[in-house]
């Protein structure tokens, strides 16, 4: 191990702090040996640094270096909450003068964005006609999804007597933290909606208020939706494994292409804040960039001579 002088003044402190783990908290042998991994870690940074030598901008460093070597945002932030621990042990159970790691952050992981169908692939998926009054249902579930960039939770909350208006074209929902929002809803959805409620009555008992029913008159479960769509998609999709919230990213990417109005987006799919509808404008320009580099002649790539 780098650095015998660091090594000699860790050593001791590491085992009694790994004994304190055990016997106080309780540690389980993995997190043990996980955090003594982390620790020697610190060790080989530290170089001839004692514990009492390291600094705030020395942490940042070693976190740095990690990051550099290979290991996720996630792995580096356990590692710094190894180190954390460590010292904050040190402060309280031997009068150290304070804890270097503290406030110190791990990079942040790159955003994943949402995964959502192409125009061409959601009409595909959507035009397939239903076979039987279940799939109708489905049907009007899906195209509702996508319509209106509705969250599964608020597709299953509406009752049939009031949620969705078809005379006005709109439906509202209630999202998170209990903000009501009224969403129009497409011709192609309405259609859906009116097949449905032609045959609702069959499965429905006349005290049922949900709009969507199953085989048994109740309103369905999120599991049985999203695999109901996943069987549906199999059957009629592309090959793309398909989630009720892609059709939502599906709908909010579609419509910001159209009219690269954000505010829109946003409050239709009642984000409280515009930074979550902004992930679409990633998506967009992705989108543009595809387009770019397929159809502008300085972009393309050209071949071997």
């Amino acid at each position: 191990m780098a650095g015998g002088g660091a090594a000699s003044s860790f050593d001791p402190l590491i085992d009694a702090y790994l004994a304190y783990l055990a016997s106080q908290r309780r540690a389980s042998a993995h997190t043990l040996t996980s955090y003594r991994r982390e620790l020697h870690k610190l060790v080989e940074y530290a170089g001839d640094t004692t514990p009492d030598g390291i600094t705030a901008a020395q942490i940042r460093r070693f976190a740095a270096r990690l990051h550099g070597d290979g290991l996720s945002p996630r792995s580096v932030a356990r590692a710094l909450s190894a180190w954390r621990g460590f010292f904050r042990w040190r402060v309280r159970h031997h009068g150290a003068a304070d804890n270097p790691a503290e406030g110190v952050r791990p990079p942040r992981a790159p955003r994943t964005l949402p995964k959502n169908l192409s125009p061409d692939a959601m009409v595909g998926l959507l035009n397939a006609p239903p076979d039987d009054p279940l799939e109708v249902r489905d049907h009007a579930m899906f195209e509702l999804l996508y319509s209106a960039g509705l969250r599964l939770a608020e597709l299953l909350s509406l009752d049939v007597d009031r949620g969705v208006d078809v005379a006005a074209g709109e439906v509202t929902v209630t999202g998170k933290r209990g903000k009501t929002r009224i969403v129009p809803v497409g011709r192609a959805a309405l259609a859906a909606l009116d097949a449905w409620l032609a045959v609702r009555g069959g499965f429905a008992p006349a005290h049922e208020k949900a709009l969507f029913v199953t085989r048994g008159g109740t309103r369905p479960s999120q599991a049985a939706v999203r695999s109901r769509l996943d069987r549906w998609a199999k059957l009629h999709g592309d090959g793309t494994h398909v989630h009720p919230h892609m059709l939502r990213h599906s709908f909010a990417s579609h419509v910001l292409q159209s009219s690269g109005d954000l505010r829109a987006v946003q409050e239709m799919l009642g984000h409280a804040s515009i930074r979550s509808t902004q992930v679409y404008t990633h998506l967009d320009f992705q989108h543009l960039a595809k387009v770019y580099d397929a159809a502008h002649p300085r972009a393309r790539k050209r071949g071997k001579d």
